[in-house]
């Protein structure tokens, strides 16, 4: 059997070395690695990217526009971890979940951009309500977000992770409070929001595991529409095995962001009452927010199931 090669420009970052580690026992691929004085050569990296059937880019923007910049086999499919193309002409964003036309244009595409943790979360539950015409376009949304601290990367988890941290960490700390955050942009573009959303993210003392919020009232729904409606397309628009409606995920009425912590899935749900409602995502920041996500992508992209060799 013939192997695909398979290139991570950014290896050593959180995604990329959980990429790494999840494609060290596939038999399917051939992971070509740089050794450590050319690891950031850009004439080593540049052939290593063209020589790649798929590359990976887990890199910070600015080097992930770079190193795209780098690539000029016709063969070579670029996934993207990074901010960069997620809303960029030519790229496929990267939630086959979204519907059956997504999942082939991220089969058939050679740009594909990863989506954000938290945007992962907003887009599977907002976008399809707007799609159905359950939610209007111009609504004006809130989400809270709460994330475990390995979203933040090698220095957050050093941080936390220190013998010597501050106190502050040990107790769930609010950001993004310019409402400039980065994933915002997406968000916006691919729910087809008029307007982004009050984005509220949140860090708290756990390593991995995400809760992703969006509050409603009943009276922002499309008139005549209630809460019965949105269960009803989640019910059919996520069946699994990757993303998957579930009628109750809280455990005594309470719901952990460290559900699926190590798993590359997502449930999404309908919590509240008839007047005030809650749509909720639970997932992995370093699953289906990240590394998960990337490999789902390269899975079709190879012509394979989408959870082929994911853990769900």
């Amino acid at each position: 059997m013939k192997t695909k090669r398979i290139f991570i420009d950014g290896r050593a970052g959180t995604t990329g070395l959980r990429i790494a580690d999840r494609l060290a026992g596939r038999e399917d691929i051939t992971l070509v690695t740089l050794p450590e004085e050319t690891r950031k050569d850009p004439a080593a990296r540049r052939e290593a990217l063209n020589a790649a059937d798929i590359a990976f880019l887990c890199l910070p923007d600015a080097a992930a526009i770079e190193a795209a910049s780098m690539v000029e086999n016709p063969d070579t499919v670029i996934i993207d971890a990074s901010t960069a193309h997620r809303t960029a002409p030519g790229w496929v964003y990267g939630l086959p979940e979204l519907s059956s036309g997504q999942e082939t244009a991220v089969a058939s595409a050679r740009r594909i951009a990863v989506p954000g943790c938290h945007a992962s979360g907003f887009v599977a539950l907002v976008q399809p309500l707007i799609q159905a015409g359950i939610l209007p376009d111009d609504a004006l949304l809130t989400c809270h977000s709460l994330t475990g601290y390995s979203g933040g990367g090698k220095q957050m988890i050093a941080d936390y992770e220190s013998p010597e941290r501050s106190p502050l960490l040990d107790s769930p700390r609010q950001y993004g409070l310019t409402q400039q955050h980065k994933h915002l942009r997406e968000m916006q573009a691919i729910t087809g929001l008029r307007t982004p959303p009050l984005f509220c993210p949140i860090v708290s003392d756990f390593y991995s595991g995400m809760e992703v919020t969006v509050p409603l009232f009943a009276s922002q729904l499309i008139l005549g529409c209630t809460a019965d409606d949105i269960r009803q397309v989640y019910a059919k628009a996520y069946r699994g095995p990757v993303i998957s409606y579930l009628e109750q995920a809280d455990e005594n009425g309470f719901l952990s962001a460290g559900t699926r912590s190590g798993k590359d899935s997502m449930a999404v749900t309908v919590c509240g009452n008839a007047e005030r409602i809650l749509l909720c995502a639970l997932y992995d920041n370093l699953g289906k927010g990240a590394s998960g996500a990337a490999l789902e992508c390269m899975n079709l992209v190879l012509g394979k199931e989408k959870a082929f060799g994911l853990e769900l």
